[in-house]
């Protein structure tokens, strides 16, 4: 099928406001970390509280990515872009206006509902109308914006400025790129999509032309019974569960069971990091030549490797702390590869509703896992971290493996 030429200066530009927007994704997912041992103690409730705010954000983002198909097809991915963001920065502020917990909490839904249905939106905008390259490099900005939060926490802390003062920046921020979404409306109807740039992963391609234009809404019960999809979410949820449980877990079974300094140990857990921020940029640059499914098989494949460095009963310490970077440098490829497959595998008339899905599945995994790994470990101790890891990882990469064989039928 001949795609027609993209025009030059409008995918341009659309494409450095969608890079904006990743990091927009990023800046507030860090800020509650960042802030709340300043923040328990003004608000004079326990430690422990955090999991309230964030379990109440994870619902509405789950909510509003389950949600963000009919939206979308409703309102168009520009008015989503824009409003989200708009939402997200508007409970910002809120949280810069509270002076209680409960008023924290309030504010936590709105937070939950913008970020949900941009992110699905986004996504299956970038996997029609653009490479594989820039799906990887974008998810990259995202761990910028969430590196970034974390600095401006510490400066409105030692500046005066407290907590609330990091959040009104944010939202700040969140405010301008909204009034920049809001001027960029037209310009999301002018870019084409793209061929796919894997010959193997041509066949659905030639629904592209037609996708989003007045196409009938996909119930999520008919999603759910789509050959395959069952596969997409579980690998999903494998691939999301192991990153959140490795960024939580990891600096405390170096200390706990390898007898790592917690120094050295809080900087590898900030490699796994750094991993995969890196590691998207670097799967960006061969992401057109080697494909999705490639990039998919040889993450979790890194991934495994990197959890049987961690597992192996050296008396050095290295290969472990080697291990964990080799497994940020797998799972970057995870996730974006795997948003940007679906309207391949599945049309694209279907891969709205399929993302949104996807991200849903994604958030429960990733709010999950962590404390299932917390309650496991407390039963058998932290050395099964490396299992724990591993069993996500021979689950993730059956079920895309699954997949694959599925759609190549």
């Amino acid at each position: 099928m001949n795609y027609r030429k993209q025009p030059a200066a409008v995918y341009s530009l659309l494409l450095a406001i969608i890079y904006l927007a990743f990091i927009s994704l990023g800046l507030p997912d860090a800020l509650v970390g960042a802030g709340w041992p300043v923040m328990h103690q003004d608000l004079g409730v326990p430690v422990a509280f955090a999991g309230i705010i964030t379990m109440i954000i994870a619902a509405g983002t789950i909510v509003s990515s389950l949600a963000s198909e009919r939206i979308t097809r409703r309102l168009g991915v520009g008015v989503v872009t824009a409003v989200s963001v708009g939402i997200t920065a508007a409970a910002l502020v809120g949280f810069s206006l509270s002076g209680s917990f409960w008023m924290l909490c309030l504010w936590a839904i709105p937070y939950g509902l913008g970020a949900g249905a941009v992110d699905a939106a986004l996504n299956n905008y970038v996997a029609l109308h653009y490479a594989a390259r820039h799906m990887n490099w974008l998810h990259s900005f995202w761990g910028v914006g969430a590196s970034i939060s974390p600095f401006i926490m510490s400066y409105a802390l030692t500046s005066g400025l407290e907590w609330p003062g990091a959040y009104r920046i944010v939202g700040l921020i969140q405010v301008a790129l909204t009034l920049a979404l809001v001027l960029s409306i037209p310009l999301w109807r002018k870019v084409n999509p793209v061929a796919p740039s894997d010959p193997a992963e041509a066949p659905a391609a030639h629904e592209a032309e037609t996708s989003g234009r007045d196409v009938a809404h996909v119930p999520l019960m008919r999603v759910l019974r789509m050959p395959g999809v069952l596969l997409v979410l579980t690998a999903f949820f494998a691939y999301c569960a192991l990153e959140s449980t490795a960024i939580l877990w990891a600096s405390t079974y170096l200390v706990a069971d390898r007898g790592v300094t917690p120094a050295t140990a809080a900087a590898f857990a900030s490699l796994f990091l750094l991993g995969i921020t890196a590691g998207r940029f670097l799967a960006g640059i061969v992401a057109d030549r080697i494909g999705d499914r490639q990039l998919i098989r040889g993450g979790f494949v890194a991934v495994g490797l990197g959890a049987l460095m961690l597992a192996l009963p050296l008396e050095t310490d290295y290969l472990a702390l080697i291990g964990l970077v080799i497994a940020g440098l797998g799972s970057a490829p995870i996730y974006p590869a795997i948003i940007h497959s679906t309207p391949v595998n599945f049309g694209p008339r279907n891969s709205q509703a399929i993302i949104g899905v996807q991200m849903a599945a994604a958030y429960t995994g990733s709010t999950l896992a962590p404390p299932l790994f917390g309650a496991v470990s407390t039963l058998t101790g932290l050395w099964i971290f490396p299992l724990f890891l591993a069993v996500l990882v021979v689950l993730g990469l059956v079920m895309s493996e699954r997949l694959n064989q599925l759609v190549a039928r």
